[in-house]
């Protein structure tokens, strides 16, 4: 059986399959993605959980909101503040998506009209339930996923150190933009980190060390290591080594 850690990661690609995918497969990596929790223990167990004693009916209500001004109608998504509930309601409306309870189309129209592209709606849509999904996800794994990797890469897939550098490149994002460092260097560290992860995804060996470096230094520079960043240093040696 495979580890925690890898059925994580298993779930957490398929959720990028469902970001990254055509619009027209969309309702297919939906239940692609049902299927890797029902596959994977550990995420059945913690879905199975979260749902026991959710009242989806209620949440829906409160969740899936639409108001009227006077002239026009307006429909939008809140989602509930607690992990737990967050991932018991996306869960519960992927599973009406899954068996055509609600339409897809007809959802996105209502609730993330965008400029009236459905591109445009389930790049929307996706930005906010299914990277919070991933988000939960991540939080609720934290500790699973920040297990260091072997020094010995061979035997581990290339497709699981992408994914595992995605969830290390979101956590380092989520650390400095909550650290006390004065807004102009946050950005300016943040924008070190987007750069890198663009150069890690090209494989461009000498703009990632030549990056590593560059944010090593601001990290230390602005005393803003993160405990994950050892971690996400040894990922992105390990990922050199597949190219």
């Amino acid at each position: 059986m495979s580890s925690t850690r890898e059925q994580v990661l298993s779930f957490l690609d398929k959720c990028e399959e469902l970001k990254k995918c055509k619009f027209i497969m969309a309702t297919t990596k939906i239940k692609d993605l049902l299927k890797c929790v029902v596959n994977c223990p550990d995420l059945y167990r913690l879905f199975e959980a979260v749902t026991k004693d959710f009242n989806y009916l209620s949440a829906k209500s409160q969740c899936l909101v639409t108001v009227n001004d006077g002239v026009f109608t307006r429909s939008y998504v809140v989602l509930p503040q607690t992990v737990g509930q967050r991932l018991a309601f996306i869960f519960c409306l992927l599973v009406e998506f899954d068996k055509d309870n609600i339409n897809l189309n007809d959802f996105l129209r209502q609730y993330f009209p965008e400029d009236g592209s459905y591109f445009a709606s389930y790049q929307a849509f996706c930005n906010t339930i299914v990277k919070s999904l991933q988000d939960c996800i991540s939080q609720v794994f934290r500790e699973e996923l920040s297990m260091p990797v072997p020094a010995d890469v061979s035997g581990v897939k290339t497709g699981e150190l992408v994914s595992a550098l995605g969830v290390a490149f979101s956590q380092e994002e989520q650390f400095l933009k909550n650290s006390s460092v004065i807004e102009e260097d946050k950005q300016n560290g943040l924008k070190i980190l987007s750069a890198l992860a663009k150069s890690v995804k090209a494989g461009n060996v000498e703009l990632i060390d030549a990056l590593v470096c560059g944010y090593t230094y601001f990290v230390l520079n602005n005393n803003c290591v993160s405990d994950a960043i050892e971690e996400l240093v040894e990922l992105i040696e390990a990922y050199e080594k597949t190219l």
